[in-house]
């Protein structure tokens, strides 16, 4: 988490903001209005739907990918952890997997975000924004947007896995708390991948986010609110189309214990996760993208300061080769488990309630 620690200022420089928590009114009608803005830059540079239907894949390959291990822990250690108030090592390699596959799924699609960005700052300038100039202005800068999309969405994981319910309610405080510091985080990122795109590095890209936001704090609350809005809808619905749908299907047969059918339970929840997942990653983050990187140009503007793509430096040659040494490593994970000692790890109960 060393990307995290070189960003935790942006977090903390936001949350010192006195108007942090005056929340501006109007994020939806903002949000909506940059519709027909981001249409009219969708219908010109199709190559955005590509971008956007890519994540999407992306992001349900890695769901599929997490929800394998869930199939390699028996009956009787799901019941042990349903009888237990304490963790176990189980626990530790469950956040290791999903951590490196977050990690996985941040490659491409930071890769793609960068290409909806880089099209936008390409069309603004009236230069030709084809699929492939899209791609060469990021890949200079895969480093960076590989790290930060690692880094956003490991806490935005957390953050989701944190207001599912739990047997252990955490109080009203330490929830503010909580939803306060993510919110801090989002809003303070803002700039970070338009800034990454036009040419700065993680670092500068976090300190040229604070100014931005800073500078714009109510246009750019009022456009997080309204996405984040739009998402709290697409969340709750896929929660209740969850419920219903294993109300009907027979997932796990009555009278029957649930503990052997967790790894069914996540799979099938699939389903409504691939629909929430292409309504967020295809309909709403590209307008939320293509707003954000509206406002940050305009922000440029104003500064005359003149977006540039960086020239390919050969780091991004081993931005891949790391990439690809992840994806052999869960790989290898999954296909040598058993001689990892990893199924034995897995087959541990959790200590009984004490």
């Amino acid at each position: 988490m060393e990307s995290f620690n070189t960003l935790r200022f942006v977090r903390d420089e936001i949350q010192k903001l006195p108007d942090l928590n005056v929340k501006p009114s109007g994020g939806l009608s903002f949000f909506c209005d940059r519709i027909g803005r981001a249409l009219t830059l969708i219908s010109s540079e199709r190559e955005i739907l590509v971008f956007a239907a890519l994540q999407w894949v992306f992001i349900l390959l890695g769901y599929l990918l997490w929800v394998q291990m869930l199939d390699w822990i028996p009956e009787d250690v799901w019941r042990s952890a349903a009888n237990s108030r304490r963790g176990s090592l189980v626990d530790v390699v469950l956040t290791l997997w999903s951590f490196f596959v977050v990690g996985a799924v941040a490659f491409p699609v930071g890769l793609l975000s960068g290409c909806i960005g880089a099209t936008h700052f390409l069309h603004r300038q009236g230069m030709p924004a084809t699929m492939m100039t899209s791609v060469n202005m990021v890949l200079p800068s895969m480093w960076s947007l590989w790290l930060f999309h690692w880094v956003d969405g490991w806490i935005t994981v957390k953050q989701i896995m944190e207001r599912l319910p739990k047997k252990r309610r955490r109080s009203p405080m330490r929830r503010l708390a909580s939803e306060t510091a993510y919110y801090a985080w989002k809003l303070g990122v803002s700039g970070v991948l338009p800034s990454i795109v036009t040419g700065s590095n993680l670092l500068r890209s976090g300190k040229n986010s604070v100014r931005f936001v800073k500078d714009n704090l109510k246009e750019v609350a009022q456009l997080r609110l309204g996405y984040s809005a739009l998402c709290w809808l697409v969340g709750i619905s896929t929660y209740l189309g969850t419920a219903v749908m294993f109300a009907a299907i027979d997932i796990v047969p009555e009278n029957d214990a649930v503990y052997r059918y967790v790894y069914d339970a996540y799979l099938w929840a699939a389903l409504p996760i691939c629909v929430a997942v292409a309504v967020v990653s295809v309909a709403l983050r590209p307008i939320y993208l293509i707003a954000l990187c509206d406002l940050y140009a305009d922000h440029l503007a104003r500064r005359e300061i003149v977006p540039y793509a960086p020239e390919s430096p050969s780091t991004f040659k081993s931005a891949v080769i790391v990439f690809f040494l992840l994806i052999a490593l869960i790989l290898a994970v999954w296909g040598f488990r058993d001689e990892l000692g990893l199924n034995s790890i897995l087959s541990t109960p959790y200590p009984s309630r004490q």
